[in-house]
């Protein structure tokens, strides 16, 4: 069987629930979640303020496993996968990359960085505009890729397919578990906590705030993601009345 078709079989799951689930909720996107991974993912969710929180902010998310919940309208947060997770049965623990404040529920709380994340802001309606991207400005610790269904415009793909923990330089390589591999990349602002790096201060704006070498790697390595603050004209994404599929570790 050819690895194209095997993938699909493996995702068959993940579109039986996404295309039911927006079929018995007329009008409502759909978010769904699918793990590619070889491990479990502890997937994150936090809203924007003021926005409801979904799934209580997080869950456990088994290999090739997928989950579905609904969007409501004018909704806005960010996606992340939280892997190398230790819980008790009170929901207490840890997790190696993007933790939550040690919970097994972010309950609102976002992840720590590094971590690859999923952006979204839907429209007031589902005729309206939603506003969607992959964002490594907060660095990276999984491959994660976006993909709306069902939606109208110029809709299109965001994502990191590339595992940038294979390319991350030394100096912003998170190491972990047995010996002491990459298990995240951090963004240069925060390995160095320089404005340049940051787009803060004398930097703080588009005409002064510049890709350096480090945000070039980024985006070599992942063009459909946002590699620094300012990277909007490349990296952002938008569809009208669309669902959308996250899907973590697309490259496997």
């Amino acid at each position: 069987m050819s690895s194209n078709l095997r993938d699909l079989h493996r995702i068959a799951p993940f579109f039986a629930a996404l295309f039911a689930s927006t079929f018995f909720v007329a009008n409502s996107a759909t978010l769904a979640l699918f793990n590619k991974c070889k491990e479990p993912v502890w997937p994150g969710i936090q809203p924007s303020a003021g926005r409801p929180i979904l799934a209580r902010g997080g869950f456990l998310l088994l290999p090739n496993q997928a989950y579905s919940l609904h969007l409501p309208d004018a909704w806005s947060g960010r996606i992340w996968g939280r892997q190398g997770c230790s819980f008790d049965s009170s929901g207490h623990g840890r997790c190696a990359t993007g933790d939550c404040g040690g919970n097994l529920y972010c309950n609102g709380l976002g992840g720590t960085p590094p971590a690859t994340l999923a952006e979204i802001t839907l429209g007031s309606t589902p005729r309206t505009q939603d506003f969607y991207d992959v964002s490594l400005v907060d660095g990276y610790n999984l491959g994660l890729s976006m993909r709306p269904f069902r939606g109208a415009g110029r809709c299109g793909d965001a994502g990191c397919v590339s595992d940038l923990n294979e390319v991350c330089p030394a100096g912003l390589a998170v190491r972990a578990g047995p010996g002491s591999r990459v298990v995240a990349c951090k963004s240069a602002c925060s390995a160095f906590g320089s404005p340049r790096y940051c787009c803060t201060g004398s930097f703080g704006s588009p005409q002064l705030c510049k890709p350096t070498a480090y945000s070039r790697l980024f985006k070599s390595a992942c063009p459909r993601a946002y590699s620094y603050a300012y990277d909007d004209p490349t990296s952002i994404l938008t569809c009208t009345g669309a669902s959308y599929l996250v899907t973590f570790c697309p490259h496997r």
